[in-house]
């Protein structure tokens, strides 16, 4: 019982390995970025829900699964990096893959869900912390000549977005716009292109599925089957063969003591009196010859043809005169 409760929680935790991947994924605010930063704005900024121009700072979720960043942290001050909270209950929170949001610096965080409790001024560093208060997942640092109107961004270097460099002053600020050439063509679209139809997608689908179910297979077959089938096998031979020694017939009971004997004898080298004792054991166990005393063992042929054994008048000798 307990082997099988066992198996049972390693192959339920196989699973939660084998799709827990994902979900682990989903919730790694370490994919975040500060990917503009505003600090000043002029006429041309834009406007609110309140209809007024702040600053504002633009996250981008880097990563490929979407990432709650409710709980997490926006401050200017290094020194106090629990200064701003975004908030944990609300949905929007949830950034989708390759996707940005944009929060107000108009220092009252009360106004809603993506206003900062601060001000931004040139000179100043931004700070993104996670939900744990005290790790520092990405900066960036704020011209201190930066003119009112232009904004600080990160830039991708390669193609795939994998590093980045600051642009220290953006003649046109593009908030909640993917910067560079990152969302120039995402990976759904260089799919369509590469594969109008569908098939390489369908047939690398299939071949996930079937593999993880293989996969599952095998493992249900080492922890469950495997040993279900050694089981059974056993308790067949465990009742085919003889329990002890007393269920044999008595033949084959009499060979079994008489050939053990026989080995235990034979190391004093005396094979005549191995042979003799084996043989009288094997007779006697296989009822060849009856026992008619407890302390005696009486040697009776079976045959009632006239031999020495039936006649005691043959075995004697006369004696010369």
């Amino acid at each position: 019982m307990k082997r099988t409760i066992i198996r049972t929680t390693v192959f339920i935790l196989l699973l939660a390995g084998c799709f827990g991947g994902t979900l682990l994924r989903s919730q790694n605010v370490s994919d975040l970025i500060i990917s503009e930063v505003l600090a000043l704005p002029d006429s041309t900024s834009i406007v609110d829900g309140y209809g007024n121009r702040n600053g504002w700072i633009e996250l981008y979720n880097t990563s490929t699964g979407t990432v709650n960043m409710g709980g997490c942290y926006l401050t200017d001050d290094r020194n106090d990096l629990q200064k701003s909270l975004i908030p944990k209950n609300d949905l929007r929170t949830k950034l989708g893959p390759r996707q940005v949001t944009l929060f107000y610096t108009s220092g009252n965080a009360h106004q809603g869900t993506f206003y900062a409790g601060f001000k931004l001024r040139p000179g100043s560093t931004v700070y993104l912390v996670s939900n744990d208060g005290r790790t520092i997942v990405d900066s960036l640092q704020i011209p201190a000549n930066l003119p009112a109107g232009k904004s600080v961004s990160k830039v991708p270097v390669d193609r795939k977005a994998l590093r980045w460099e600051v642009d220290p002053g953006v003649e046109f600020p593009s908030p909640m716009v993917l910067n560079g050439s990152v969302g120039a063509e995402t990976n759904a679209q260089r799919m369509a292109k590469n594969d109008p139809h569908g098939f390489i997608l369908t047939i690398v689908s299939v071949t996930v599925v079937f593999s993880a179910l293989a996969i599952l297979w095998f493992l249900f077959w080492i922890l469950f089957e495997r040993p279900a089938k050694r089981k059974k096998k056993a308790e067949e031979a465990g009742k085919n063969a003889p329990a002890k020694l007393s269920d044999l017939p008595k033949g084959e009971k009499g060979q079994e003591i008489a050939a053990a004997i026989a080995m235990a004898l034979d190391l004093d080298g005396n094979g005549d009196t191995v042979a003799a004792i084996s043989m009288a054991l094997h007779l006697y166990l296989s009822e060849a010859l009856h026992d008619n005393e407890s302390y005696v063992i009486t040697i009776n042929p079976k045959t009632t043809s006239d031999t020495p054994w039936k006649n005691p008048a043959r075995s004697f000798r006369r004696l010369p005169r």
